[in-house]
């Protein structure tokens, strides 16, 4: 018989399960902290529960741990981690180490669907979405990691790895509880950034559920035509309905976000490129995002110019919008932005 996955389970549902085995209900609530507030990855570690309540544990569920398959660290200090789900499928997550902050960088799906041109993910099949522990366990990984490598805790979550975050929303959704709920790793909702490449509807959707984390929308182009060519998501979630999205979203939540743009050399780096940036930008409460563009193996592209980036962006500093250049980390060891592929 195969074994049940015990973190699919709420609590609710944990304590009738115990109650049918007929162990107190209390049982479940011990069980539920060392599983969520406590990360352990085996039920021989709960220390506070009978050894039969343990065995019966052991027979019946699995925790289907993620498991760290291969670890690179790079010349910055960015580490990159290969992940082993419970059904031998890899994915990537990163941790990104800076002055100011610790980032962990996590997947929601193994590969993508969205097909844009200048990703690796992309360039792989869907295969599945996460599961909201498996999320979870990406987090819980890399922060460990940022302990035993650098003394230093987590700060931050980026949902930017490998995969759609909002194509597999409620598991997205889930894992964010899990990580902020005072049961769980108890993270402020501030810290953590959701990414998509533009699905309007989910968007909004997002505005509806009035969720307490920050939206990042991977632009990387600010007129449609351009951006079909790079992301066919475009082509049903226009960059007029991606405003209209924005906007709800902003007046439901009040909550950051931030326009992401990779930028290109002689595709989308110009001043006209930079103008066409400020009308989008400027129609929704933002900052933006300059993000060097990192060579991936399957495309052409390049990354701009030193001297086009900086009057691209001393344009839109010019009309007085929010800009930061973000500089790529983890580069050497394919650990950079759109280089996550889930290699072997």
């Amino acid at each position: 018989m195969e074994q049940k996955a015990i973190r699919d389970l709420s609590l609710e549902q944990l304590k009738q399960e115990m109650l049918l085995h007929g162990e107190p209900a209390f049982r479940a609530k011990q069980v539920y902290e060392w599983i969520w507030k406590k990360s352990v990855r085996n039920f021989e570690a709960m220390a506070n529960i009978p050894k039969t309540t343990r065995e019966w544990l052991n027979a019946e569920y699995s925790l289907r741990c993620v498991e760290v398959a291969e670890m690179q660290v790079s010349t910055d200090r960015t580490i990159k981690s290969s992940f082993r789900l419970h059904d031998a499928h890899l994915i990537e997550g990163v941790l990104i180490p800076t002055r100011e902050r610790m980032t962990a960088c996590v997947s929601s799906q193994v590969g993508c669907s969205l097909t844009c041109s200048f990703c690796a993910t992309g360039y792989m099949d869907r295969k599945r979405n996460l599961e909201a522990f498996e999320i979870y366990d990406q987090v819980v990984l890399i922060r460990n990691q940022a302990q035993e490598k650098y003394g230093i805790p987590l700060t931050n979550i980026v949902y930017m790895g490998m995969g759609e975050p909002l194509l597999n929303y409620a598991n997205v959704l889930q894992s964010i509880e899990m990580i902020t709920s005072p049961d769980g790793l108890g993270m402020a909702s501030r810290r953590i950034t959701v990414s998509t490449a533009g699905i309007a509807k989910m968007i909004r959707k997002l505005g509806d559920d009035q969720v307490k984390f920050n939206l990042a929308l991977s632009l990387h182009a600010a007129n449609d035509e351009k951006r079909n060519r790079i992301m066919p998501i475009n082509e049903t979630n226009t960059l007029e309905a991606l405003t209209g999205a924005l906007q709800y979203f902003y007046e439901k939540t009040e909550n950051e976000i931030t326009l992401e743009y990779i930028i290109f050399n002689k595709f989308n780096d110009g001043l006209e490129d930079a103008r066409e940036l400020w009308e989008f930008a400027k129609k929704v409460p933002c900052k933006i995002n300059i993000i060097e563009y990192n060579p991936i193996s399957q495309a052409d592209f390049v990354n701009a110019e030193a001297d086009a980036i900086a009057a691209f962006s001393g344009f839109l500093e010019s009309k007085r919008m929010v800009v930061n250049v973000r500089r790529s980390r983890g580069k050497d060891i394919d650990a950079a932005c759109g280089q996550l592929a889930g290699k072997k």
